[in-house]
C-alpha cells in the first residue's frame, strides 16, 4: 500500500466541490486516512511551495492558495501516487480531459481544484507538512 498527499484548492472549495471529489476519490478505490480542512497562512503556503520560490508564478500561487480554505488529505491504496495524478488530470485544466477532476471543477494552469504529490519523497514531504504521525497512524 502506498499514500500520497492531496489538496482540494480554494477554487474547488468555494464552488463547493469538495463533497463530488471525495466521492470521486472513494469511487476510484483510494482510502482516505485523513482530511483536515484549513485555512492556509501567506507563511504556509510560501513554505508548502518553497520548490517554486524562483518562478514567475510563486506569488500568484501564494495569494491563491491563501484565498479561501483548502481541504488536505492523505490518500492509501496500491500505486495511490498514480492513481491520484490519473484521476486528477494534466495540470493545465483547459487541457483535462473532461473525465479527470481538474478536467470537470477545474479553470485554468493555476485554478485546477486540487494538487498531489508526484513522488514518494515528494508524498512524505507534504504529507509531514500538513499531518503529525498520529494523524496519519492506522489505529483500525
Amino acid at each position: 500500500m502506498q499514500r500520497t498527499f492531496a489538496i482540494i484548492k480554494p477554487d474547488a472549495v468555494a464552488a463547493g466541490h469538495q463533497g463530488a471529489i471525495l466521492a470521486k476519490i472513494q469511487e476510484a478505490g483510494l482510502r482516505i486516512v485523513a482530511l483536515k480542512s484549513l485555512r492556509l497562512t501567506k507563511a504556509q503556503a510560501e513554505g508548502f511551495y518553497a520548490v517554486h520560490r524562483e518562478r514567475p508564478f510563486f506569488g500568484s500561487l501564494v495569494t491563491f492558495m491563501t484565498e479561501g480554505p483548502v481541504v488536505a488529505l492523505c490518500l492509501e491504496g496500491e500505486n495511490a501516487i498514480k492513481r491520484w495524478r490519473d484521476l486528477m488530470g494534466p495540470t493545465n485544466a483547459s487541457e483535462a480531459p473532461k473525465d479527470t477532476l481538474r478536467g470537470q471543477f477545474g479553470t485554468s494552469i493555476e485554478r485546477n481544484a486540487t494538487h498531489g504529490s508526484d513522488a514518494p519523497e515528494t508524498a512524505a514531504y507534504e504529507l509531514g507538512f500538513f499531518f503529525s504521525g498520529l494523524e496519519l497512524a492506522d489505529l483500525g
